[in-house]
């Protein structure tokens, strides 16, 4: 792929740049979007072992099998030109055991920052590596300031209660995933695995969504946060599988 970006600008570019722009322009525009308190009152609340609200708790490991899974694979491989951009993602995935069990310890707003901190890394991890591959490998160098605004999304809202720029961090790079792969011709194989990534994690998102109807179908034995973090983590488990499998496209 030629390096020159300005030399191999089209249409598609210019479909990208606003796709970028305008949900973020839009969100701006919007009145401050406060952390709804109700949020915080997930419906399995019970104990085990000591442990306050265990399912939520317990279910948060799943991100560090699979973040420590990750950092070990890219650690050993070179995960092509955005290498540095799939470490960072599954070192955030990692991370996010941490700050999730953390917050479902004691569910509220300051325990919740450790929650999305880790996150906002791994969504801009993710950003990069999707920018690098599908458009161009220079973009890479968009890492850093990309975790820079990820951070500072969540330190925003933690200080001013004010959601509008977290939800583009944590949308954005999952919306990217389908448009890339309709547009742009990735330089690897096995990038169906990426799409049923995608896929996984909007169905966690829905069973969030639906805590309490899933608790109840499962007649109180698992709630739909607990699930949300085992399909969240299975996720970012196919993104693994892509890396470890795939080769460059002849």
């Amino acid at each position: 792929m030629n390096t020159n970006l300005a030399h191999n600008f089209s249409w598609r570019h210019a479909a990208l740049v606003f796709l970028m722009l305008f949900p973020l322009v839009l969100l701006l525009t919007l009145d401050p979007i406060p952390q709804d308190v109700t949020y915080h009152h997930f419906v399995d609340t019970g104990d085990f072992l000591g442990i306050p609200n265990f399912f939520n708790v317990i279910s948060s490991l799943a991100f560090l099998l699979v973040g420590a899974a990750g950092i070990a694979f890219c650690l050993k491989n070179h995960a092509g030109p955005s290498h540095r951009a799939w470490l960072v993602l599954f070192v955030g995935v990692s991370l996010v055991s941490f700050g999730s069990g953390y917050y479902h310890w004691n569910p509220s707003n300051e325990t919740l920052v450790w929650d999305r901190l880790p996150m906002s890394i791994g969504f801009m991890g993710l950003l990069t590596a999707l920018l690098s591959e599908y458009i161009n490998s220079r973009l890479s160098s968009l890492l850093i300031p990309l975790i820079i605004l990820g951070i500072s999304s969540v330190l925003y809202w933690h200080y001013f209660d004010d959601l509008r720029l977290y939800a583009w961090v944590q949308f954005f790079p999952l919306l990217m995933i389908p448009f890339l792969m309709t547009l742009f011709r990735s330089r690897f194989t096995h990038q169906w695995l990426l799409f049923f990534a995608f896929v996984l994690y909007a169905v966690a998102k829905g069973s969030e969504a639906y805590d309490m109807a899933v608790f109840q179908m499962t007649r109180e034995v698992v709630s739909g946060h607990t699930i949300k973090h085992l399909l969240a983590a299975a996720s970012c488990y196919m993104i693994l599988i892509m890396l470890q499998r795939r080769k460059p496209k002849v």
